[in-house]
């Protein structure tokens, strides 16, 4: 049994309170769906800035009515302490997933990008303290690396941020460390690598490259890839990212207070992620025949990125059971029902 099954049955058997911020988002709702399967009672707390209550509206198609009810939203805003206090009353671990992701909205508006990640992450941190919430989980990110060179990359090693996105998330960690040392916060932090599956938004100017370019080739619209194609990445289907907020949240002591990749462990690049989007969706009966097109590569991205996941291996038990393909595999019916609707 891995750990991961064994941490899930204990939840069952003993369920615990969540809260989960950015409940109505691509993370935060497949966070909702898993933990409300296995009996939990959840506090989502959403502002619906890049969430979506047709997200919520899914969760509760695939959950029982008796399991929905363990579920309590509030619409409010990380940004205002008031809602965040309200919202930490009587949970026992947060799983703080709120943010303003993307790297090009940051650079095109980096004072609104500050004020969710930075003046809303201290926000969270304060309540969560003054609750004495057991542990606060919180979605970091490999833009932390910066310009480090190294592949993998190794927990320990970052260079200096490429975007204003970058920069917040790694002021994220330093606080999360200071409310640890300063006031006995246990706070873990998970930097994704390009996490992707059902529920990510394939819309809007800021969509991933996964969904976004799904969405183009179900239209049969134009596909764009950035510089000469060989730009790569560790892809990490979501229901990964799921295992390690759960093993991260009920981790004994060597476990808290850390940093952790959370990614496959490989890399992909775009050219090759191509291709494997078109098998899929010809494998779902479509066919997608024309070439991509190359344009400049965007300022403020790395070229390659790839993690090193042995330290969330050995202190989490985090074992991601979905490699690339078999991730987009079952993400691409739900990006096909999707784009029908």
């Amino acid at each position: 049994m891995t750990k991961y099954q064994e941490i899930k049955n204990n939840l069952e058997l003993e369920p615990k309170t969540w809260l989960i911020t950015g409940v109505a988002g691509f993370i935060g709702s497949n966070l909702l769906e898993q933990l409300l399967s296995l009996g939990q009672k959840i506090i989502g707390l959403d502002n619906f800035a890049t969430g979506h209550q047709h997200n919520l509206d899914e969760v509760q198609s695939l959950v029982s009515s008796e399991q929905w009810e363990n579920f309590t939203f509030i619409k409010g805003d990380i940004r205002n302490f008031d809602d965040c206090q309200k919202a930490v009353s009587g949970v026992d671990y947060i799983l703080h997933q709120a943010a303003l992701g993307s790297v090009p909205r940051s650079i095109a508006d980096p004072i609104l990008t500050n004020s969710a990640n930075i003046t809303g992450f201290v926000n969270m941190l304060t309540a969560a303290k003054e609750e004495q919430v057991s542990t606060f989980v919180y979605a970091a990110s490999s833009s932390t690396y910066g310009d480090h060179p190294a592949l993998p990359k190794v927990e320990e090693n970052i260079g200096k941020p490429l975007s204003p996105y970058a920069v917040t998330k790694y002021v994220n960690e330093l606080y999360a460390h200071v409310f640890n040392k300063t006031y006995g916060l246990n706070a873990t932090g998970l930097r994704y690598f390009n996490v992707f599956g059902k529920r990510q938004d394939p819309d809007g100017a800021y969509a991933a490259v996964i969904p976004k370019w799904t969405a183009a080739m179900i239209n049969n619209q134009d596909l764009y890839i950035n510089g000469d194609g060989e730009t790569s990445r560790d892809f990490c289907f979501v229901e990964n990212a799921v295992q390690a907020n759960i093993l991260a949240a009920t981790a004994d002591c060597a476990g808290k207070n850390q940093v952790y990749n959370v990614a496959l462990g490989d890399r992909t690049s775009l050219s090759t992620l191509f291709d494997s989007l078109k098998v899929a969706l010809k494998e779902n009966g479509l066919n997608y025949d024309k070439s991509a097109i190359h344009q400049d590569f965007r300022g403020g991205d790395v070229l390659h990125s790839q993690a090193d996941i042995s330290k969330a291996k050995d202190l989490l038990g985090f074992e991601p059971e979905f490699k690339i393909q078999k991730g987009i595999d079952k993400a691409m019916p739900w990006y096909i029902n999707f784009m029908k609707k």
